[in-house]
């Protein structure tokens, strides 16, 4: 039997395509098409939540994480900040060089994101895998997946880049 999304479950997905559905429209009338690539991502991993509900039992906690990290990453690219975008913006200067600035916008949402992302992954294996509860390969392999696609999305990031 097909499991039926909760209320809440539902409410974070239309709030999600909510969002998704404004940026594309903001990003295609201002030729943002670089951010056009990161929207498509962003539609296929809704999809891959989405699909998974069932066997994966995420907490409304973590869609709701998940839906705001997403709102986050498409607001860095969407929202004018003066001649620049939110992603650029220069928040607090823990490390200050001249070609170096930590800590902007764009490196606060990939720190909370890719946090969120070894929370999910921590419960995905949890879940699957009962016996791991309480040792150090659920909270190690976790973390290190996280680093991991957090690779992987520099890698898309840049080719977006590439490909614009």
């Amino acid at each position: 039997m097909k499991r039926v999304p909760s209320r809440g479950e539902r409410g974070v997905a239309y709030f999600t395509l909510a969002y998704i559905v404004a940026f594309t429209l903001w990003f295609i009338s201002i030729g943002n098409y670089e951010f056009i690539v990161y929207v498509i991502t962003m539609v296929g991993l809704v999809l891959l939540v989405g699909l998974s509900l069932g066997k994966a039992e995420y907490t409304l906690a973590m869609l709701l994480a998940l839906s705001i990290w997403g709102l986050m990453h498409m607001a860095g690219g969407g929202v004018a900040i003066g001649d620049s975008v939110l992603y650029n913006l220069q928040l607090v200067p823990i490390v200050e060089t001249e070609r170096l600035f930590i800590l902007k916008y764009d490196q606060l949402v990939h720190a909370y994101g890719f946090g969120i992302t070894a929370w999910v992954l921590h419960h995905l294996l949890t879940r699957h895998f009962p016996e791991t509860r309480g040792t150090a390969t659920a909270l190690v392999y976790p973390a290190l997946a996280s680093m991991g696609l957090g690779a992987l999305n520099e890698i898309i990031e840049f080719s977006a880049v590439l490909m614009v």
